[in-house]
C-alpha cells in the first residue's frame, strides 16, 4: 500500500481534490487513530514532519475537512476550537488547565428535558462538553 493511499481515498470519498497540502495533512490527521487537534497543534506537527504549509492553510483545510464530514469541530471557548477525527456519537471532557480534550462515550450521558425543537428543523446531534478543573 502506498504511503498516501488511505488519505487519498478519504479525500476522494468526500469529493475533495487531493492537493499536496490536503494529502499531507490528512495523512497526519487520520493515520494515528482518533485524536483531537487544534490548528496550531497540526501546524507544528506538519512543520516537524518537514511539511511546508502555512497556519492559514491548516485552518482552511481543517474547515474544509469539517464541511466535508471528515472531522467534527469542538468549540471549547471563543478563542479555541479542536478538530476531532472521531465522527461517531460521543461527548467530551475538557480539562481547563491543560487544554486537553478527551472522549466520553455517548451512552455515558443521558440528555433529558430537551426543549421543543422549532418547526421546520430537525435535531442533528447534541454535543456535551464537561469542563473539569484540574487540581
Amino acid at each position: 500500500m502506498r504511503p498516501y493511499s488511505h488519505a487519498l481515498e478519504q479525500l476522494r470519498t468526500v469529493g475533495l481534490r487531493p492537493t499536496r497540502q490536503r494529502l499531507a495533512l490528512a495523512k497526519l490527521l487520520f493515520e494515528g487513530g482518533d485524536r483531537h487537534v487544534t490548528a496550531e497543534m497540526l501546524h507544528a506537527e506538519a512543520l516537524g514532519s518537514a511539511i511546508r504549509v502555512s497556519l492559514a492553510t491548516v485552518y482552511n483545510t481543517l474547515h474544509q475537512f469539517t464541511g466535508a464530514g471528515l472531522l467534527r469541530e469542538i468549540v471549547v471557548d471563543s478563542s479555541r476550537s479542536y478538530f476531532d477525527t472521531n465522527n461517531g456519537m460521543h461527548h467530551h471532557y475538557y480539562f481547563e488547565k491543560s487544554g486537553k480534550l478527551e472522549d466520553i462515550p455517548d451512552d455515558m450521558i443521558d440528555v433529558v428535558g430537551l426543549p421543543g425543537i422549532p418547526q421546520g428543523t430537525r435535531l442533528q446531534r447534541i454535543d456535551v462538553v464537561v469542563r473539569l478543573e484540574e487540581a
